[in-house]
């Protein structure tokens, strides 16, 4: 997503956020990715830049901008935290062999009712879901077949797809 910095620096002055360069390079990188990527990948990104910035300067970044309701953070089975600075309503495509997570952008899923069961008092907020497979790179170089479920969702079909 292209944004221009004033619009970027409205952003942040609605979220009672400083403009620094550091802040809107990380902010901007993240608005570009599709990829979701991780604090060393936004460092490694955005560090040929600012070549005095340090890799804990990106994770205090983050998580300002999470704190302020910028970025989400998606960390659904990954051992380090991923992020997305895609706010509208979406779900994920997961592959359990190279770690790629996509996009669902499918508003079905998002009208989504509450589970049976749940007690009365516990009010949800959000939900996600999140699909868990093999992309194609990963199945064919692990000889997985594949297995479509009924839910309609396919790799390359969703926004983005998986390895370009």
């Amino acid at each position: 997503m292209d944004i221009s910095f004033n619009d970027i620096k409205q952003k942040f002055r609605g979220c009672g956020l400083k403009t620094t360069p550091q802040r809107t390079a990380i902010y901007n990188a993240l608005l570009r990715s599709t990829a979701h990527p991780t604090a060393e990948d936004l460092f490694a990104e955005v560090a040929p830049q600012f070549p005095m910035m340090s890799l804990n300067t990106v994770y205090y970044t983050l998580g300002v901008l999470r704190t302020s309701g910028l970025i989400h953070e998606v960390n659904i089975g990954h051992t380090r935290a991923r992020f997305d600075a895609n706010l509208s309503p979406h779900h994920h495509l997961i592959c359990l062999g190279c770690q790629a997570i996509v996009d669902v952008m499918d508003p079905r899923l998002n009208r989504l009712t509450s589970p049976v069961g749940i007690p009365k008092d516990f009010e949800i907020t959000s939900h996600q879901v999140a699909f868990r497979g093999f992309c194609g790179t990963c199945r064919h170089h692990t000889r997985r077949p594949i297995n479509r479920s009924s839910s309609g969702v396919h790799p390359t079909t969703a926004k983005g797809g998986l390895h370009g």
